[in-house]
């Protein structure tokens, strides 16, 4: 309530001791419990009457009115999470003709076909990825070379002159 901690109420209780003393202090304390009781009764009083003046007024009515209308039942969103459910079927077909539909078989030629096709083109996009990583590597190859082959001449010339 007032976020007292030990040290504080340490603290409050030794200044009590010293200004009022201690034969008084006992009462004073006994007082100030009958005080703060006194005074949750008071809340307490007054919480129940603003309840009993909103109960009067029909707040409760309005509340369960309120809790009835965002109700996901009455707003009709069940059946909005019914129709995106698996089962829905969206041409209308009759059961018998998604019960065939579920028998045959899941692979057909036009799968088949599609089947091979995404795998040649995944193995197209490997042999490009490939041959790209490939060009790169020797282009760097091919840089090292040229830089070690200017730094070469450079070296030469001190190991040709002759020592003295």
């Amino acid at each position: 309530m007032l976020d007292l901690g030990w040290t504080e109420l340490l603290l409050i209780g030794i200044v009590a001791l010293i200004v009022v003393g201690p034969k008084d202090l006992p009462v004073m304390f006994r007082t100030l419990g009958k005080f703060t009781a006194r005074l949750r009764a008071m809340a307490r009083d007054f919480t129940r009457a603003m309840e009993d003046a909103a109960d009067e007024a029909g707040v409760k009515d309005i509340a369960k009115d309120l809790k009835k209308a965002t109700n996901p039942k009455s707003m009709g969103l069940d059946a909005l999470k019914d129709a995106a459910d698996l089962d829905f079927d969206p041409f209308g077909e009759d059961d018998e003709v998604a019960d065939e539909a579920a028998t045959k078989p899941a692979r057909g030629p036009e799968t088949a076909k599609l089947t091979e096709e995404r795998a040649e083109a995944a193995r197209k996009i490997r042999e490009s990825a490939a041959a790209k990583a490939t060009a790169r590597l020797e282009a760097e190859a091919a840089a090292r070379a040229e830089a070690e082959a200017a730094q070469a001449p450079a070296k030469a010339p001190e190991a040709d002159t002759p020592k003295a």
